[in-house]
C-alpha cells in the first residue's frame, strides 16, 4: 500500500511542528526546542477554530483559505473586499508571516499582465485590509507586507497540525485516532480552496491544495480498508474514481475494497477499465503497483483478504519505529557491497551489536546504499528501525543528546521520563533496547565521538553508520570504503534515469557523460536528471557541455542538488593547514602524486606531509592510490583548483607550488640520468633547480622511480610551458629521455615534446626550442616518422648555431644522422654523424662522442666498409667502458654485433647482440630489446638457422622496435623469409603483404624489394 501524503511544501516544514521528525532530518535546533519546556499552547483541532460556527467569540483574528478567503474576529466575519483584495490577503496568509514585496504581490495577483497602476492598487488594498483587521495583523516592512496571525489562526495551519498528529498516531499503531484526525483535517475544507480568488498565484495554490486534499482522502480511505471497512468504502471510492478517472491510487483502493467485499470480477473489471482509459488518454500502462494488485487478485493472494482488525485503543505493546527514508527506485549496482553488508546484518541476532561504517567522498552514494541495505534487512529487526541525519558534513552537527531524546520518544518513552544529561539518556536508550532487535541507521556522521553514544550496544541490535570520515577509531566496527561506480554500473544508472531509448542510440556519448562525472553517483544522477528534463537535448549535447572542465562543476547542478555544494561541506570542515594542502595538491596535472612530490609542492618535511595527506584521506577528499601515492577524484580535483583560485593568497603561491614540483622532478630525473650515464655531460647543461631531488641507492631504484613517475613527469612538463618555467620543463624531457626509449611512454613523450617545441617557438626562446625540437626528433625516429624527424632536427641544428647551445648542436647532428640512415641516405648520415662526433668532442662529452661513433659504425656497415665499422664500434665500446656506462655499452655492443654479422663472424656477433639484449632488458628499454631481437634474427638467418631466426623475428614484432612501422615491416620481411625457408609459404606471403602495406604507407623504398618476393609466388 502507498504511504501517507506529505504536508504541502509551500508552508512550514514538518520539522517546525514535529521535533522527532526534525532530528531524523538533521535539525538539532528543532529537537532542542522539543526538549525545552514551553509555556505557549500549541495548535490543536479543538482550540484553533477555522470558522464561525461553534467557536468562542473572543480571541485574535482567524482566517480560512480552504474554501473562500475569509476572516473572523471572534464570531464576526470581517469583510475582505474585492476579489483582488482577497487575492492580496491570500498571498500574504500563505507566506506564513513572511514578508512579500510589492513586486511579488503584483506578480501573484496579475502575473505578466499587471495594470499600469498596479503598485498603487496594492497599497490601496493593503490600506483597506489594515482598517478591517485587528491592529498589528497586517504590517508594512522592508518595502512589502506581511500578515502576523496568531499560531493556529489559519485553517490550513490547523489541517497541517492535524495531519502531523495523525502521522504520529499511525506510527504508534493507533489507527482509529489517526483516521479521526485525518477526517477532522478534511472537514476543514469548505468547497474549492481560494474560491473566486483571481491571479496566477492563487491558481497554482488552488491546484496544490486540491491535490493535498485528495492525498488526505486516499490516506483516510487506506486506513478505512486497514480497519476492515471495505464494504462501506466502495460507494465513496466509486464516486471519487468517476470524478478523478486518471487517479490510479483511487482505482487501486477501489479494486481492493471490491475484492475484500467478495466482488472479485468487479475488481478485475476496474483494472481493465483503468488500463483501457490510460492507454486511450495518455498512451501508458497502469503503474506497477496496480499491475501487481491485479496479479494478486487473479492469484487470490490470501494476504489481500487480511486487513488489520479495528482497534479502539492504541496498542499496549512495544512501540516499533519505522523511520528509514524511502529507498530510491533506480538503485543500481553495488552488488558486492550490498551482499557484504547484508550478510553482517542478517547475522546480528545472537551477536553483540554489529556495527558497519561506510566511508567515502561526498556524492558517492553512502546514504543510498545504507538505506537500500537497511530496507532489505528489516525482517531481521522486527522491533523497529531508527534513522537520523547527523549533519556531520555541515557547520552544525546534530548533538547526541538531542538525537537520543528523539530516539527515546520514538521508542515509546514519555517526555517526563527522559533525563537531561547525555550519559543518562545513553544509558536509558540502551536499557529500552535491551531484549529488542532494532536497526539504527546513523547517517552523515561527523566522527566516531558523535556516533558512540548512539550505538545500541545490545545483542541482536545493529548499527549502520555513514560518514565522510573513516571511522578507524570506532572500536569493533566493520569498515567499508565506498568507491565510485564501475563504468557499467554508471551507465546503467544513467540509462535508468534518462531512458533506454535515448541512451541506446548514443552509447558512446553516454559513456563520455558518465566518465566526465567521474563515475560519481551524485554527479551521474544530476546530469541524467538535467537531460531527462530537457527533451530537446541529445546525450551528445550534455556530453559536450561536460567536456569543458572549467564549466563542469557549474553544469553538475539540478534543483537543490549540486556536486560542488557537496564538496564544499567537506572542505569547510578542514583545518587551515589541511585546506592549503587540499588546494595546492589539486593544481598538479598528473594522475596521482607521490609523497615526496607532495612534500615539494607544499614545501614541508616528508613526515609532516604524510600526516597531512593521511588526514585528507580520512576525510575522503583524497584517495590513497597505493602506499606513498595519493590521488583526487576527477571532480574533486576540479573543485580543489577552484578553491585554489578563490582562496589561495597571494595568487603567486599557486605558481610557486608548481615551480617547486617542476624543480623536484627535474632534480630527481637528472640524478637518474647521471646514474644511468656516468660521464655524460647532459646533466651539466641542465637548468639549475632550487628544490632538491631524490637520492637513489642503485640503478634499479632509480629506474623504478622514473618509470613509476612517467605520467606525472610528462604532465608536469605540459603544465610548465610558461615563460618562467619553459627551460626547466624542456630540460626535464632531456633528463627523462629513457621514457621515450622504453616504448610504454613513447607516445605521451611525443605529445609533451611537441607541446614544449610549440611553446618555445611562440615565446621566441631559441635555446629551449632547439632542445625541444632535438628531443622531438629523437622521439619521431623511435616511432618511425623519419621525414618529420629530419625536419625537426634540421631546424634544431639551425637554432643551435643561433643560440650557441653545445648540447643541441651535438645531439641534433647525431639524431639527424640516424634519421638519414633509416631512409637509406647513407652519405648524409655519415656527414652528420662525423660532425656530431666533432661537436661532442669539442664539448668534452665523451659519452656523446661514443654514441656518434657507434651510429657511424652502423652506417659504414651498410656502405660496405665493414672493417672500419668494426673498429669504430670497438672505439665506442672503449669509451663507454672507461666511463662505466653499462647501459650505453649495450648500444656499442649492438653496433659491433651488426658489423661482425656482416663480416660473417656469426658466433661473435651473437655473443655481442645477446649481451646487448640482456642489458637493454635490465634497463627496461623495450624498443631497444625488440631491435636487438631483430638483429639476432638477421644473424641466425645469415647462418641458415631458420627456426631461431623466425623465433627472434617474432619476438621483435611482439616487443616493438626502434623505428616504428619501418622496423616492424623489416621484421615482417625477415620473418617471411625465415618461414619461406621452413616451407611455410602461405604464412610467409601474409607477412610480406603486411610489410608491403606498411612500407607503402610510409613511402619507403623497401616496398619494391618486398613486393618482388611476392611475384614468384603469384606467377606460380
Amino acid at each position: 500500500m502507498d504511504g501517507l501524503p506529505r504536508v504541502p511544501d509551500q508552508r512550514r516544514s514538518t520539522a517546525e511542528s514535529d521535533p522527532e521528525t526534525a532530528v531524523r532530518r538533521g535539525d538539532p535546533a528543532a529537537a532542542a526546542r522539543k526538549d525545552k519546556p514551553s509555556g505557549s499552547k500549541g495548535p490543536s483541532g479543538s482550540d484553533s477554530p477555522a470558522g464561525p460556527d461553534g467557536h468562542d467569540a473572543a480571541g485574535p483574528a482567524r482566517f480560512s483559505v480552504l474554501g473562500p478567503v475569509r476572516a473572523w474576529l471572534g464570531t464576526e466575519q470581517l469583510p475582505t473586499g474585492s476579489p483582488q483584495q482577497r487575492a492580496l490577503l491570500a498571498a500574504l496568509l500563505l507566506r506564513d508571516g513572511r514578508t512579500a514585496t510589492a513586486s511579488e504581490l503584483i506578480d501573484a495577483i496579475w502575473g505578466e499582465e499587471s495594470p499600469s497602476q498596479a503598485l498603487a492598487a496594492i497599497r490601496t488594498y493593503a490600506s483597506r485590509l489594515r482598517k478591517v483587521l485587528p491592529p498589528g495583523a497586517l504590517v508594512s516592512e522592508s518595502g512589502g507586507y506581511a500578515v502576523r496571525a496568531a499560531e493556529g489562526a489559519l485553517d490550513l495551519t490547523e489541517a497541517e497540525t492535524l495531519w502531523s498528529a495523525a502521522e504520529r498516531a499511525r506510527g504508534l499503531g493507533d489507527l482509529c485516532q489517526a483516521r479521526s484526525l485525518v477526517s477532522k483535517a478534511l472537514s476543514l475544507w469548505d468547497g474549492e480552496p481560494l474560491a473566486n480568488v483571481p491571479g496566477p498565484y492563487a491558481d497554482a495554490q488552488r491546484t496544490r491544495l486540491e491535490e493535498w486534499r485528495l492525498q488526505l482522502l486516499e490516506a483516510r480511505l487506506d486506513m478505512d480498508l486497514e480497519q476492515g471497512c471495505h464494504a462501506e468504502s466502495v460507494s465513496e471510492l466509486t464516486a471519487l474514481t468517476a470524478a478523478h478517472p486518471l487517479r490510479e491510487r483511487l482505482r487501486e483502493l477501489l479494486m481492493l475494497a471490491l475484492y475484500r467485499s467478495g466482488r472479485q470480477a468487479e475488481a478485475l473489471a476496474v483494472y481493465a477499465d483503468t488500463r483501457r482509459l490510460l492507454a486511450d488518454e495518455l498512451g501508458v500502462d497502469p503503474r506497477p503497483g496496480l499491475q501487481e494488485l491485479q496479479q494478486r487478485i487473479l492469484q487470490a493472494d490470501p494476504a489481500l483478504a487480511e486487513p488489520s482488525a479495528p482497534a479502539a485503543e492504541p496498542s499496549a505493546g512495544v512501540v516499533r519505529p519505522a523511520q528509514l527514508p524511502a529507498t530510491v527506485q533506480d538503485f543500481t549496482g553495488r552488488v558486492s557491497f550490498v551482499k557484504e553488508l547484508s550478510d553482517i546484518l542478517s547475522t546480528a541476532e545472537g551477536r553483540v551489536m554489529a556495527v558497519s561504517a561506510l566511508a567515502g567522498i561526498g556524492g558517492v552514494g553512502k546514504t543510498t546504499l545504507a538505506v537500500h541495505v537497511a530496507h532489505a534487512a528489516r525482517t531481521h529487526f522486527p522491533d523497529g528501525q531508527l534513522y537520523v541525519d547527523l549533519q556531520g558534513a555541515g557547520p552544525r552537527a546534530a548533538e547526541p543528546e538531542a538525537v537520543l531524546g528523539a530516539f527515546l520518544r520514538a521508542l515509546g518513552t514519555a517526555d517526563s521520563a527522559i533525563p537531561d544529561s547525555l550519559e543518562e539518556r545513553a544509558a536509558l536508550y540502551r536499557s529500552v533496547l535491551d531484549g529488542r532487535r532494532v536497526l539504527v541507521l546513523l547517517d552523515n556522521a561527523r566522527d566516531a565521538a558523535q556516533v558512540r553514544p548512539l550505538l545500541p550496544g545490545m545483542e541482536g541490535c545493529a548499527a549502520l553508520v555513514t560518514s565522510r570520515m573513516r571511522m578507524v577509531d570506532l572500536a569493533g566496527a566493520h569498515l567499508v570504503d565506498l568507491d565510485v561506480m564501475s563504468p557499467d554500473e554508471a551507465l546503467q544508472l544513467f540509462t535508468k534515469i534518462v531512458g533506454e531509448e535515448r541512451v541506446a542510440s548514443e552509447r558512446e556519448a553516454a559513456l563520455d557523460v558518465v566518465a566526465a562525472c567521474g563515475f560519481l553517483p551524485l554527479a551521474i544522477r544530476i546530469a541524467a536528471s538535467r537531460l531527462a528534463a530537457r527533451r530537446t537535448w541529445t546525450v551528445s549535447t550534455l556530453a559536450a557541455k561536460l567536456a569543458d572542465e572549467r564549466r563542469r562543476l557549474d553544469e553538475l547542478q539540478a534543483g537543490d542538488l549540486a556536486v560542488e555544494a557537496t564538496f564544499e561541506l567537506g572542505y569547510g570542515q578542514l583545518e587551515p593547514v589541511q585546506a592549503r594542502a587540499f588546494r595546492l595538491l589539486g593544481l598538479a596535472d598528473g594522475p596521482d602524486i607521490s609523497l615526496a612530490a607532495a612534500a615539494a609542492v607544499l614545501d614541508l618535511p616528508l613526515e609532516d606531509t604524510e600526516d597531512l595527506l593521511e588526514s585528507l584521506v580520512d576525510t575522503s577528499l583524497l584517495e590513497s592510490a597505493a602506499p606513498g601515492r595519493y590521488r583526487y577524484h576527477d571532480l574533486v580535483r576540479l573543485y580543489a583548483r577552484a578553491c585554489a583560485e578563490r582562496d589561495e593568497l597571494p595568487p603567486s603561491e599557486r605558481e610557486a607550488a608548481l615551480s617547486r614540483l617542476l624543480d623536484f622532478y627535474l632534480a630527481s630525473a637528472a640524478r637518474v640520468y647521471a646514474i644511468e650515464r656516468p660521464g655524460d655531460r647532459t646533466v651539466d647543461h641542465l637548468e639549475a633547480t632550487e628544490q632538491a631531488g631524490l637520492d637513489f641507492q642503485d640503478d634499479a631504484s632509480a629506474l623504478d622511480w622514473l618509470h613509476a613517475e612517467a605520467a606525472c613527469i610528462l604532465a608536469c612538463v605540459q603544465q610548465s610551458l610558461g615563460a618562467d618555467t619553459l627551460r626547466r620543463a624542456v630540460d626535464l624531457l632531456l633528463a627523462a629521455t629513457d621514457l621515450a626509449e622504453s616504448g610504454a611512454s613513447s607516445l605521451r613523450f611525443e605529445l609533451a615534446t611537441r607541446a614544449a617545441s610549440d611553446a618555445a617557438g611562440a615565446l621566441g626562446d631559441l635555446h629551449a626550442e632547439g632542445r625541444a625540437r632535438t628531443s622531438l626528433g629523437q622521439v619521431l625516429i623511435k616511432l618511425g616518422h623519419f621525414g618529420q624527424a629530419a625536419a625537426e632536427l634540421e631546424g634544431a641544428i639551425e637554432l643551435a648555431s643561433q643560440s650557441g647551445d653545445p648540447w643541441t648542436e651535438g645531439n641534433a647532428l647525431n639524431e639527424r644522422g640516424i634519421s638519414a640512415y633509416c631512409v637509406n641516405d647513407y652519405e648524409v648520415s655519415r656527414v652528420h654523424l662525423r660532425k656530431a662526433a666533432d661537436a661532442f668532442r669539442h664539448d668534452g662529452n665523451r659519452a656523446g662522442e661514443a654514441s656518434a661513433l657507434c651510429n657511424l659504425s652502423r652506417v659504414l656497415v651498410t656502405m660496405g666498409h665493414t672493417v672500419k665499422a668494426i673498429d669504430l664500434a670497438h672505439h665506442g665500446m672503449e669509451i663507454y667502458a672507461d666511463l662505466g656506462l653499462t647501459f650505453r655499452l649495450a648500444n656499442a655492443k649492438y653496433a659491433l654485433g651488426i658489423g661482425l654479422s656482416h663480416a660473417g663472424r656469426h658466433t661473435e656477433a651473437l655473443e655481442q647482440l645477446t649481451d646487448a639484449l640482456r642489458v637493454f632488458g635490465e634497463n627496461r628499454q623495450r624498443l631497444w630489446e625488440g631491435s636487438a631481437h631483430y638483429r639476432i634474427a638477421e644473424v641466425y638467418f645469415s647462418a641458415h638457422r631458420m627456426p631461431q631466426a623466425a623465433q627472434h623475428a617474432e619476438q621483435a614484432l611482439a616487443t616493438g622496435c626502434i623505428g616504428g612501422d619501418w622496423m616492424r615491416a623489416n621484421a615482417l620481411t625477415l620473418l617471411g623469409r625465415s618461414l619461406d625457408r621452413l616451407g611455410q609459404l602461405d604464412r610467409a606471403q601474409a607477412c610480406w603483404r603486411e610489410a608491403v602495406s606498411l612500407h607503402d604507407r610510409a613511402g619507403a623504398t623497401e616496398a619494391d624489394e618486398v613486393r618482388a618476393l611476392l611475384r614468384p609466388v603469384a606467377a606460380a
